[in-house]
């Protein structure tokens, strides 16, 4: 199998049957705008079986005459690059730690007597430094990869999002969209990293499960300002009372159908908040009633 895939990759390098025709129209182009691996260590099948789809595409698109553009690029300007290298060299970035030439993490280790689980505090270039180290390791077992599943990249287009011309582009159209008013700043809730000190997108985050327990929280149910009953809500959540803006509980539990159109009031805090029916909400989970 080796020998055969060696082959192949060969011939279709020699025929150049991934080559895109610079001078071709535009109107006779098909581009493929592939997304780019994210350098994180390894590739899995995700990859593979997401990239041959794309393949197939192209492919189809060359017989059929079309002048295919099939570039690839590798993601490594982001969260999961920056974490995989403090791991690789237990290191940690910091604006105001100065720049070591041709630094020896190692030596430099030594010279601190720093213990197996502490982490050396580096300086922004010198991180930089380091990405571009374990990027460059990771992007050639990934291409090696790619070529041997047989995808028909072009890879003289070959980028990588941590490059000058890629930041330069980036950060031209980041320019470019705040110029023509679609930038904007909210106040929002949003997922922080408290080592990098960035906001995190919801696909670098993973859920895990952990033991909890139920904590019961009695509301008053107030009427024209005079208390008329009460309920409790079981949360595994109680810090969260002091952002309670609603409760709410299914529409067709009976339990609390008396309560829709009326409001609460906090333990603690004393806001005045509705409660409302929602079919999201579930009436066999802790009282069925939720903040």
């Amino acid at each position: 199998m080796n020998e055969r895939e060696a082959y192949w990759r060969k011939r279709w390098s020699e025929l150049g049957i991934e080559k895109r025709d610079p001078g071709a129209p535009r109107d006779r182009s098909f581009v493929i705008d592939s997304p780019p691996p994210t350098v994180s260590g390894a590739l899995h099948i995700g990859h593979v079986f997401s990239y041959t789809h794309q393949d197939l595409i192209a492919r189809y698109k060359r017989m059929a005459g079309w002048n295919v553009v099939y570039p690839m690029g590798w993601d490594d300007n982001g969260l999961p690059t920056e974490r995989r290298v403090q791991n690789y060299f237990s290191v940690r970035a910091e604006p105001n730690v100065s720049y070591i030439e041709n630094l020896d993490v190692e030596a430099e280790r030594l010279r601190l007597e720093l213990g197996k689980n502490q982490q050396l505090v580096i300086s922004r270039q010198n991180f930089i430094e380091m990405c571009h180290v374990v990027t460059e390791l990771d992007e050639v077992a990934f291409k090696d990869t790619f070529m041997r599943m047989g995808y028909s990249i072009d890879w003289g287009d070959e980028y990588a999002t941590i490059d000058d011309k890629s930041r330069r582009i980036a950060q031209r159209s980041f320019l470019d969209l705040h110029q023509k008013g679609h930038v904007y700043q909210l106040e929002a809730p949003t997922m922080w990293d408290v080592d990098f000190q960035t906001a995190v997108a919801q696909a670098e985050v993973e859920d895990r499960e952990k033991g909890g327990a139920y904590h019961d929280i009695e509301f008053g149910v107030f009427e024209d300002d005079a208390p008329v009953k009460s309920f409790v809500v079981s949360t595994t959540r109680p810090e969260l009372l002091a952002a309670c803006v609603g409760v709410t509980a299914h529409p067709d539990d009976e339990r609390f159908k008396g309560l829709f159109g009326m409001h609460a009031v906090t333990p603690g805090f004393f806001a005045k908040v509705p409660i409302f029916p929602s079919e999201e909400a579930d009436p066999e989970k802790g009282t069925g009633i939720l903040m």
